[in-house]
């Protein structure tokens, strides 16, 4: 890749992946968000409890933040608020008493076998016009690249 003087924010990978993922979410979201009543990050949260669901399910707001990269702070409030909805549960950690562990309650869980199918088929419309080599090879890259950032950031000290 050739370096350029002329610096384009459009050329930009972090840019370019920033507002690929956001105009993404914002499609998924627009489409649950009017039904269930979800923000983008209570719906991340959910999901990641609704995938672990089958392998027990019960994460701590630590976990969660991991596993959505998102601020713990987002992670915090949409936390609360699915709780206060009744859409998550907050039990004691017994290998932890500093922590609680959270779980998708049986409301929760509906909602999420619900929003899935409506996600996965925005996931499909997307790929409209992909071959499966392409869907492939994206797959890839972005998770290339997602660990190339990761061994850069573990290398930073962070």
């Amino acid at each position: 890749m050739t370096q350029s003087t002329d610096f384009q924010l459009a050329d930009f990978l972090p840019y370019q992946l920033s507002i690929t993922s956001n105009a993404v979410s914002d499609l998924i979201s627009e489409r649950y968000r009017s039904r269930f009543g979800l923000k983008v990050t209570e719906w991340r949260v959910m999901a990641i409890l609704g995938d672990r669901g089958s392998h027990g399910g019960q994460l701590t707001q630590r976990d969660l933040t991991k596993a959505t990269v998102m601020d713990k702070v987002a992670v915090n409030r949409a936390c609360k608020v699915l709780e206060e909805r009744g859409l998550v549960a907050r039990v004691a950690n017994e290998s932890d008493g500093r922590s609680h562990l959270l779980a998708l309650t049986g409301e929760g869980e509906a909602i999420h076998s619900e929003v899935m199918p409506t996600a996965r088929a925005t996931e499909s419309e997307l790929f409209d016009g992909f071959d499966e080599t392409e869907v492939a090879s994206l797959r890839a890259m972005l998770a290339k690249l997602r660990a190339k950032a990761g061994s850069l950031t573990d290398l930073s000290g962070r």
